[in-house]
């Protein structure tokens, strides 16, 4: 398995033989002219990306879903969306779709993809807050590898993440929000902060955790370094491993090498996106 973060939630994952993009952004700002810019650009631009064979979106809000991205791509990749997320997708003439409701699962493109829940909300206005549903996915190659990967998308913590590992079993690798978490008291129900992302690494068991949603865009009130240097603290006093829950700069590639102890071992690579 592959991991490369582009930023915020943005990640391509390369695993049985398949190339996923997650809560897709390209911007330079989350709305055009007018919302958030980003600190610095993309790594890369989207069409540098190896072929995508399926997008998934945790989400509708701006910086999780990129109009033009998904303009870009159409039919030619297979989006897997939360409940209630289709009719804005197909009004963009999209009808390669998938809607997927919460615990609900499908086959796409070889892998079983399962929408888990996630304690957020959804709007990309004034007039359809929570009209659509928000979720996490986890992604399970249990055809060939048997490796996962969890997408969390935008969440607070909750129990959850233990049910996942539950029903399941342990995580491969996950990529978890560790921004956008100050101040506490508005966003600790939406937002989960670098100690709380640890403890979802733990009730995940997962073997390894990027964190990402952080350093991209100013939409909160923490400093946007404090998330990884909060994040390896966190790690540290609850005695996890050093290499267990990271952080990697924009368009370094991760890889998760399966052990046959189905442990994983990470190893950072240089900063480029496998073709």
């Amino acid at each position: 398995m592959a991991i490369t973060w582009i930023g915020q939630s943005t990640c391509v994952v390369q695993m049985g033989g398949k190339t996923l993009l997650t809560d897709p952004i390209f911007q330079m700002r989350t709305v055009d002219y007018i919302g958030p810019k980003r600190l610095r650009p993309p790594p890369c631009t989207l069409e540098a990306l190896p072929p995508v064979d399926l997008v998934l979106v945790s989400h509708n809000h701006y910086d999780h879903l990129d109009a033009h991205v998904v303009d870009a791509y159409g039919d030619s990749v297979t989006w897997v969306v939360p409940l209630g997320l289709g009719p804005w997708f197909r009004a963009r003439g999209v009808t390669n779709l998938v809607e997927l409701d919460w615990w609900a699962s499908a086959r796409v493109a070889g892998l079983q993809i399962v929408a888990t829940p996630a304690q957020h909300w959804s709007g990309r206005h004034f007039f359809d807050v929570n009209a659509s549903l928000w979720c996490s996915f986890l992604v399970r190659d249990d055809q060939q590898t048997g490796a996962s990967f969890f997408h969390c998308g935008d969440s607070g913590y909750c129990p959850v993440f233990g049910e996942v590992r539950a029903l399941f079993g342990d995580v491969t690798a996950a990529a978890l929000p560790i921004g956008s978490y100050a101040p506490r008291w508005y966003m600790q129900h939406q937002h989960m902060d670098p100690r709380e992302a640890c403890c979802v690494h733990r009730d995940l068991g997962a073997t390894l955790s990027i964190g990402v949603h952080w350093g991209t865009f100013l939409m909160s009130d923490e400093h946007f370094l404090r998330p990884p240097r909060e994040l390896a603290e966190a790690a540290a006093a609850m005695n996890l491993p050093s290499d267990a829950v990271i952080t990697t700069p924009f368009g370094r590639t991760v890889l998760v090498t399966m052990k046959q102890s189905s442990s994983a071992n990470a190893e950072p690579q240089s900063d480029t996106i496998s073709s």
